[in-house]
This record gives C-alpha cells, structure tokens and sequence, in this order.
C-alpha cells in the first residue's frame, strides 16, 4: 500500500496543492462528500468522450461519470451544440419556458408509469416531492424503505444508509438508525426499515401498522449496495404488497434510468406509482425531476384549492431542459441496447481478471452498471455488502487511479457512450494488475480471498 501511495503522490502534485487551498476555505477542502477520497481527490481540468485529466496532466478512462449522470460521456457534441444554441437567449426566468414541455413530453413518452411530471434541480429534490406527494395523497406519515438504500440528503430519507449492522437490529427486521448527526430526533420514527429482495417483510410492515404508510420507496437496482439484481419475482411482489396495503410504490430511477428508453420499470416490467428521475435527464447539468399518475401529480396542479407547493428558482432551467432533451434524443433503445451489451461484455471480463488474479470477488451489477467487490460471500444486500472489507475496497481505488481508472471509491463503474470494447478490457486488463499488486494486502486483511 505504500508504495501505491507513494505513486499516487508523485502522480498528482497539483492536485495535492489546489487540495491545501481547498481546505483553507471548504472544510476539509471538499464541497461534496461523495467526490472526496483519501489522502485527497484528483482535481480534474477537462473531460472529453469516455476519459478526463487531472490538473497534472493524467489522463483517466472515466468509469465514474459523475456518478452515472454523463451517459453520453463528458462533452457530448449534440449537448454542447443544443446548449450553445441556448444560452444566448438567457438562462432562467420565474416563467414556463416551451423547452421545459419539450423534456416533460419526451419522459412520458419514454417513462410508462409517468402521466404527468415535474422537474426541480436534484435527485434529492424529486425524491423529497415524491414522498410529500404520497403522504398528501394517501393522508398517512410512514414510510418503507430499504435498508442501504440511498435517496439523496434530505432529513426523511437519511435514514439506514449504511448504518453499524451492530446497530441496526436483526437482519430480517432491521431498525431505523439516522444516517447523520443533525437530524431531527423524530426523524427515524417515521422509517420503515426492510432488508432488500424479502416481499415478506414488506407484508409484515404493512401488518404491523395498518392504515400508517403512505408509500415504499426503492431503486429497483441498489446502487448504494453494488447494484444488487434484484431476485426473480421480487419487485412484482413488492408491488403487490403495497397495493394490498393501500399504499403508493416510489421507484428511485435517478441512476436507474439508463437501463432501458423507459428505465427499471420498463427493464423489469414493474410500474410504480411514482418515479423519482435525475442525472442523464440533465445532460451534466442540475436536475432533478418526479413525476408518475395523473390523480397523484394533480395535487400540484396550481389551480387546485390546497394545491401542494412546489417551487425553485432554477428549475426547468434553459440550459439543463435543452442539455436533458438532447441526451434522450440520442440516448434510444439502440444505444441502450449497445450500451447494456457493453456492460455484459465488462461484468465477463471482470470476472476473469478477478479469476486470473487468484483472487475472489464479486462481480455484480446490470446494464451498463457493475460492482468489483471484494468478498468471497455472495452479496444480496445491505448486510452482505457492509462486511466486505472497506480497506480493501479503498486500496483497490487508489491502485486503479494510478493505472488511469476512474471510479466510484467503493468499487463500483457505469459506462458512457463513447466506450467501446477497448476500455472494456482496459479496465479488465487494470483491475487484473491492481489485484496481483494487493495480493500481500490482501493476505494480511482478508486471506480467505486467495485462492489456493
């Protein structure tokens, strides 16, 4: 690990600087938890197609596209086209703009459970007015949702995202922990917490509060957790279960989106009653967007007596409406289709850069999503993927920075359009060599791991 480290270091000088710079007026020079890794994050100058460089002058394949959002990959020319096309007619006004309707058509053409939509600026956001709707609606307070499940940072879903499992009570009937401290104290009453892929204790939730849950929230594939598939029958059951219990379902497709022209729901033919929506409907700018049944989205209709209120300086802003309706006019079933084929041809060659290495892993994932984890357990959820070894996760991170690879710190990638099968087997070819280089590591935290 050391010597990892040490190239890490003699690699990124200028990124060391700006991160002393940062920190003297960001704490801890960070504005955004999730891009922050130890000893400091690359600071990165330009991104073009699949790859960006860092202020040293590194170039990366990007297997991170900040955090999925940039499924046509960094600089797309029909996004920078339709933006620049924009922009000189002005950025924001407190009025409707036909760009915004353009967007919302294009989603409910795509998105089957989607009548009606709304757009704010976040994932967070649509989240947030999901819930709220299904708490007006239905008139109840609970809520269900999955333990590890993340649904951005406000107060009402910082709950259970990666708790202490010493903590979180029994593995088939966990306990709401808060995520962080700050939170309001009633904040975890309101929670319902299940273990992922088991229907039954969503039948049990409902059981032991009749007539109190408003809605269960989920993303159909968990990225927080490594983009666990979810078991056969499972969402459809899920489904079922908050029917019967008078509820309303939420599927969180910020990131899951991408798996097919109508996201998770059309991939695994479930509908939900509400769709929370972010990333690639941006084109790399804010955005956020909910949107799902006619009856339930009325309840923001302005013309309504009591209409809910929903506001934002920038929503429906021009740039991120054009940037959002020019990734979705090139983003169809085709390039999915290619895209989804390139995620299997990726999740193969892992899984045998793992095996060439003498190391065993976990390969998961779906689509153009996938997981190296380090474990020789199957994981299947939350309490699986908490006990992979976090030191082991982190070093493979760094070891793949220094061999040009961009990825989200806890092990997983997404792909972008630009890619094709030779950054599939580069990143195979780097994980491959970066664990050859941790075996010493890995035989000092999780031995089990070697074979032979």
């Amino acid at each position: 690990m050391a010597d990892a480290l040490q190239r890490y270091l003699e690699r990124t000088p200028a990124s060391r600087r700006l991160h002393e710079q940062a920190r003297e007026v960001m704490p801890g020079g960070d504005t955004r938890s999730s891009a922050w890794w130890a000893p400091y994050p690359i600071f990165v100058d330009r991104g073009e197609g699949c790859r960006i460089w860092d202020v040293d002058g590194n170039v990366y394949l990007d297997f991170l596209n900040n955090y999925t959002s940039l499924v046509l990959g960094h600089a797309h020319p029909a996004v920078l086209e339709a933006v620049g096309r924009e922009l000189p007619r002005g950025t924001a006004y407190a009025a409707p703009l036909a760009a915004q309707v353009e967007l919302a058509a294009m989603l409910v053409r795509r998105v089957p459970s989607v009548e009606r939509v709304r757009f704010c600026n976040s994932g967070t956001e649509a989240t947030l007015y999901a819930l709220r709707a299904a708490r007006a609606f239905t008139g109840r307070q609970r809520f269900i949702k999955v333990e590890g499940g993340f649904h951005g940072t406000h107060d009402a879903v910082e709950v259970s995202v990666a708790p202490p499992v010493d903590a979180a009570g029994p593995a088939d009937a966990p306990v709401p922990v808060p995520a962080s401290a700050g939170l309001p104290r009633h904040v975890a009453d309101d929670v319902i917490v299940v273990p992922f892929g088991d229907v039954a204790a969503v039948e049990r939730a409902f059981a032991r509060h009749p007539g109190e849950i408003a809605a269960l929230i989920l993303e159909p594939l968990p990225g927080g957790f490594g983009y666990i598939v979810p078991p056969s029958g499972y969402l459809a059951g899920v489904r079922d279960a908050v029917r019967r219990g008078g509820a309303l379902l939420i599927f969180d497709e910020v990131q899951t989106l991408r798996l097919s022209r109508g996201g998770a729901q059309e991939y695994y033919r479930v509908m939900p009653d509400l769709t929370a929506m972010g990333k690639i409907i941006g084109g790399g700018f804010p955005v956020g967007a909910f949107g799902g049944r006619r009856d339930v989205m009325d309840l923001f209709d302005p013309t309504r007596p009591g209409a809910l209120h929903h506001s934002g300086t920038f929503n429906g802003n021009r740039a991120t409406m054009a940037a959002g309706a020019a990734v979705l006019r090139v983003l169809d079933q085709a390039q999915i289709d290619r895209l989804n084929g390139l995620g299997d041809r990726l999740r193969a060659g892992l899984r045998e850069a793992v095996h060439d290495a003498g190391v065993t892993a976990q390969i998961t994932g779906a689509g153009s999503f996938a997981s190296v984890l380090l474990t020789d357990r199957p994981v299947t959820g939350y309490r699986a993927r908490a006990a992979v070894p976090a030191a082991l996760q982190s070093r493979l991170h760094l070891h793949l920075l220094n061999r040009g690879i961009h990825l989200m710190p806890r092990g997983s990638l997404s792909l972008c359009t630009p890619m094709g099968d030779a950054e599939i087997e580069a990143c195979a070819v780097a994980v491959g060599d970066a664990l050859r280089e941790m075996r010493p590591e890995i035989e000092q935290i999780a031995p089990r791991l070697l074979a032979g």
